[in-house]
């Protein structure tokens, strides 16, 4: 800050004033609603973590209301949970799970002891949401397998999918190798070499001949 040597007293008024602008600014400055707790390979961890799933089998006690401690979110917006849901989940879609209100309502849970359920239409889109709140230090957030769609297909007979063992693998939904196979029985020759680009110089054609 330049100091103004005519008059001493308006550099120290205005240099003053700028002390008073930091030391209103830091006081007044919000602290994250979030702050990470758990690093990379804490949170790869977590991942492998069977402690950190939901799993399907478990929704009859819920339905049933033989657990009570358990809350669950539906993170899809809300046209579409208006089309179906879980019984008593509650609407709490993707895009509202970080506001303010959310957060306390996520900590009170946690402060209660509740178990919190997140699910998407498929566990895909629940994955994001589940692993963030698991690194914010919300550990009593699980993840549904499978999802909705998983739900909806074994609704009827919830217990039965305690011995599926395909619910924790990831199924490709296309065969690649078949789509990237030669088609109509042709033969890929691994073997013959790439033949070289040949590039040739292109004559320099002469200057314009004749004159005026």
């Amino acid at each position: 800050m330049e100091i103004n040597e005519s008059n001493p007293w308006k550099t120290l008024i205005a240099l003053s004033v700028f002390i008073l602008i930091l030391i209103v600014g830091f006081f007044t400055m919000r602290t994250p609603l979030l702050t990470y707790k758990l690093d990379m390979k804490q949170s790869i961890k977590e991942m492998k973590n069977s402690d950190a799933y939901f799993y399907p089998w478990q929704l009859n006690g819920v339905l049933s209301k033989e657990t009570n401690n358990v809350v669950i979110f539906d993170i899809r917006n809300s046209f579409v949970y208006g089309q179906g849901h879980i019984p008593g989940a509650e609407n709490l879609s993707a895009q509202e799970l970080t506001k303010e209100e959310s957060i306390e309502r996520l900590e009170n849970l946690k402060d209660q002891k509740f178990t919190v359920v997140l699910y998407g239409e498929d566990q895909l889109q629940a994955n994001g949401p589940w692993m963030l709140f698991r690194q914010v230090g919300f550990d009593n957030v699980k993840v549904l397998l499978g999802g909705y769609q998983y739900y909806m297909q074994h609704k009827n007979n919830l217990l039965a999918t305690k011995n599926d063992p395909e619910i924790q693998k990831e199924v490709a939904k296309c065969d690649f190798a078949k789509m990237a196979a030669p088609k109509d029985g042709a033969v890929v020759k691994t073997s013959e070499a790439k033949k070289p680009v040949e590039v040739s110089r292109r004559k320099k054609s002469g200057g314009a001949s004749g004159g005026c």
